[in-house]
């Protein structure tokens, strides 16, 4: 049962009692998130009146957690002044997310915020909204531990000490070794430190066991990001620069969510629709989208039908072959996406280079050739005794053969081709794919019941 303003005003009460006990500070601005979207489908007016009365640290969290809509709807009531503040609580990632979503909405109004900020922290911010939205950089972390190479472990656990006291890292696992020059020596997990010492020198600790050395450019692509954490089983990699210079950090929910988005994205891509049409509020705008892709996927139809009709007056001849028609079309579709969608996700996790595309079209035939020859007998069988044809059975047993190979060579062959002309191999693989397997089954079926049948 939906809950009125009222209950959840009064359940955002108590989690704010709750933040300023210290009480799981996260879960309760996520909670308090969750609760103000629930408001803002009721009354947009009250969940800005609540968001604006929040703490102002409190405030930050929870504006992070809250939808792109609902951002939007918070980022135009609140002035310039007022955002500068409650950006100036935000880890720099979340600070520059947000940043850069004020500049979509109104350019002058995130000029205004960012000459409002603290000069250090506006010169980090702009840095980082200068980074395209697919390179590492745009979601970089500055705030970090950081020891010198030199310095023993005492000292840096007393300036850690000092960081979190003052509030100026809210999230530490690792700590990220430098030289005298900032350069990267390797990064350590915080919990080993209890093993050493107060006096014991980090140089001495990598030369005995070594540390992880794996890093990514700020202009590195986000897939290269997601790559690194899965193989390498990380939650934070260090960012440097092309002198080695450590620059910052990506952290374990930013990876989750780049994981989350490269899902979405492929699902969508292979939907032919996309995320922000469809997560916008605008009908028009979401209808827009998918209309293109149907459009497409009218002409490819188009194409199949034509293939058809060149063939009408053997379907006129034989009225079984419009009844086993949409199974050779069918059959071949789904091999093909069976083929399209292990390669376009392993082309995302970088499991296969485009360089390797023999070795992965060669087993997508051999499948496709395995269970063609399986379903060819099968319906073949069918076939004739359906329609006491024993000569049917064998035309759609060979079109099967030969639309599942289609299936298996383009399922595999076109995202590989679309990666390596830069294009992203979700987009468009599909209505590809279907042309395909539409026009070759139709194709090899009516033109070999012709050639046997007639």
């Amino acid at each position: 049962m939906e809950r009125n303003i009222n209950e959840l005003s009064a359940e955002i009460e108590r989690r704010i009692k709750l933040f300023r006990e210290g009480m799981d500070e996260s879960a309760q601005a996520y909670e308090i998130a969750e609760l103000l979207e629930a408001i803002r489908e009721q009354s947009k007016s009250r969940f800005l009146e609540l968001l604006k009365a929040l703490p102002e640290d409190l405030k930050a969290e929870v504006l992070s957690e809250l939808s792109k809509n609902a951002q939007e709807d918070a980022l135009e009531s609140i002035d310039a002044k007022e955002l500068a503040e409650i950006i100036e609580e935000m880890d720099t990632d979340d600070a520059a997310d947000i940043v850069q979503q004020i500049e979509e909405m109104d350019e002058n109004k995130a000029e205004e915020v960012l000459d409002e900020i603290d000069e250090e922290e506006s010169k980090v911010l702009r840095e980082l909204i200068s980074y395209d939205e697919d390179e590492a950089g745009a979601y970089m972390q500055t705030e970090l531990f950081k020891a010198y190479i030199d310095e023993t472990v005492g000292e840096s656990i007393k300036r850690f000490k000092e960081m979190k006291k003052e509030g100026g890292l809210d999230n530490a696992y690792h700590v990220f070794v430098v030289d005298n020059k900032d350069r990267f020596m390797g990064m350590l997990p915080l919990e080993d430190l209890v093993l050493h010492g107060p006096n014991e020198v980090y140089r001495n600790i990598l030369e005995k066991e070594g540390a992880l050395t794996v890093t990514v450019h700020p202009n590195d692509p986000i897939d290269k990001v997601i790559e690194l954490a899965g193989n390498y089983n990380m939650n934070v990699i260090p960012v440097v620069d092309d002198f080695d210079i450590l620059l910052g950090r990506i952290t374990a929910d930013d990876i989750y969510d780049l994981m989350e988005k490269q899902a979405t994205d492929q699902i969508y891509g292979m939907a032919g629709v996309q995320e922000e049409s469809e997560e916008s509020e605008n009908i028009i705008e979401a209808g827009k989208t998918r209309a293109i892709w149907l459009g497409i996927n009218l002409l490819t139809a188009i194409a199949a039908s034509i293939v058809i009709g060149f063939f009408d007056s053997t379907i006129q001849s034989i009225v079984a072959l419009a009844v086993l028609m949409p199974i050779v079309a069918s059959m071949g579709g789904n091999a093909g996406t069976q083929s399209l969608t292990v390669t376009v996700r392993q082309l995302a996790l970088g499991d296969i280079d485009p360089k390797e595309a023999k070795r992965v079209i060669t087993k997508e035939v051999l499948l496709s050739l395995g269970n063609g020859l399986l379903y060819a007998v099968v319906m073949g069988a069918i076939a004739w005794i359906w329609f006491d044809m024993p000569m049917l059975g064998v035309v759609i047993g060979l079109s099967m053969v030969i639309n599942l190979l289609a299936a298996g060579f383009f399922g595999a062959t076109i995202p590989l081709v679309l990666k390596g002309l830069g294009i992203d191999p979700a987009v468009g693989s599909t209505v590809l794919l279907t042309t395909v397997t539409d026009v070759v089954g139709f194709f090899s079926f009516l033109g070999l019941a012709s050639l046997i049948l007639l």
